[in-house]
């Protein structure tokens, strides 16, 4: 099977499985009992544990030139953990399988991202045009979830999740090996991507994802609370990712035009506008139009962030760059997403303002980092 299309299963299982958990997983931790602190903190310390995780599978993918074999052995981890979180209760088995599954898909994903841009430099794909393929496995997911359980009640989030991440297992067990094989010529030096103008890049992005913590750790809860009905609260998150699809579809004449620090300021101009609008949004209408920029707050910040680091890294510290760039998100987003876990259990919606905050500061940091 040529690699575009095993790239495209890849995207297509992975952001299923995130497709289930980030819009229902919220609820299903409320309905195991979890408080809203406790759900922000299994949250959140699902996006700290990358400081460890993907650190340690990109140097490993760099080293020894394998990262599907890497890829393979982090997807089966994470199978496993769900299937543990079955008949799992009570907050602390809760945070530490939550935290095992986490560290092994936020390891996988900077690897899979590794793998399609190597491809894509090689003339041998559009990364956004196989990116795409997880948006709307992504889609397909929300909305089969989003009827099930609206039948079925939460409980059934945790099988959905189990049978998704077997399809990741498949796809990683699919992926084609590192050409040439053997251990790499050289290790990946840290101390090459300490530069400034890279550590900018890095707390920009990181912000500007982090900016989706209330919306990616509470959205789902608080459209409950307005009693909007989980049917449409599917349709929703759909929709914002049936924009970002289409971005992802046509992005080669806004990445010439723009480039990729041009793209990370549109989103991080988008998340101001669009956090700050949904703090007070109550309608469906309204949160309709607010979706669509969803396009911008992830996907022109995503493309931005993956072609800054084609552009200003040697191929040779890919792994490493990518595993560091997914790390600083993970810590941006951990600290959002235990910040919003008390801002929403304080203040409800108005708890987005503070996301419009942080993408804020995403664009008073962007001049400082180099742009190819």
């Amino acid at each position: 099977m040529p690699v575009p299309f095993r790239l495209a299963f890849y995207y297509a299982a992975m952001f299923s499985l995130g497709g289930v958990q980030l819009p229902f997983w919220p609820a299903w931790l409320a309905g195991r009992g979890l408080a809203a602190g406790e759900i922000g903190a299994v949250l959140a310390l699902g996006q700290w544990i990358k400081l460890v995780a993907n650190p340690l599978a990109g140097a490993a993918a760099d080293r020894h030139a394998a990262p599907q074999r890497v890829m393979l052995a982090l997807s089966l981890g994470a199978a496993a953990g769900y299937a543990l979180l079955l008949p799992a209760q009570g907050f602390t088995a809760l945070l530490l399988l939550g935290t095992l599954t986490a560290a092994c898909l936020s390891a996988l994903q900077p690897l899979g991202d590794h793998v399609a841009l190597a491809a894509a430099a090689a003339g041998r794909l559009d990364y956004g045009r196989v990116r795409l393929w997880g948006s709307l496995g992504f889609i397909l997911a929300t909305l089969l979830a989003g009827r099930l359980i609206a039948a079925r009640g939460a409980a059934s989030v945790a099988p959905l999740l189990v049978a998704t991440a077997v399809l990741i297992v498949l796809a990683c067990a699919g992926l084609p090996a590192a050409r040439g094989g053997g251990p790499a010529l050289h290790r990946p030096s840290w101390r090459g991507l300490a530069r400034p103008s890279f550590l900018a890049f890095l707390a920009a992005a990181s912000l500007i994802q982090g900016s989706h913590a209330v919306y990616y750790g509470f959205g789902t809860l608080y459209w409950q609370h307005l009693g909007i009905g989980d049917g449409t609260i599917a349709l929703l998150w759909a929709e914002g990712v049936v924009a970002e699809v289409l971005l992802f579809y046509w992005n080669a004449p806004l990445l010439r035009r723009l480039g990729p620090r041009g793209l990370l300021a549109l989103g991080g101009g988008a998340g101001v506008l669009r956090w700050t609008l949904t703090a007070f949004a109550s309608g469906v209408p309204a949160l309709a139009l607010l979706q669509l920029l969803h396009a911008f707050t992830f996907g022109a910040a995503h493309l931005g962030a993956m072609h800054f680091l084609v552009r200003n890294l040697p191929a040779g510290q890919a792994a490493t760059a990518q595993s560091l760039y997914a790390t600083a998100v993970g810590i941006g987003q951990g600290l959002l997403m235990l910040l919003a876990g008390a801002l929403y259990g304080a203040l409800g919606g108005l708890a987005f303002l503070a996301m419009a905050a942080a993408a804020g500061a995403a664009l008073a940091l962007l001049p400082a980092a180099t742009n190819s």
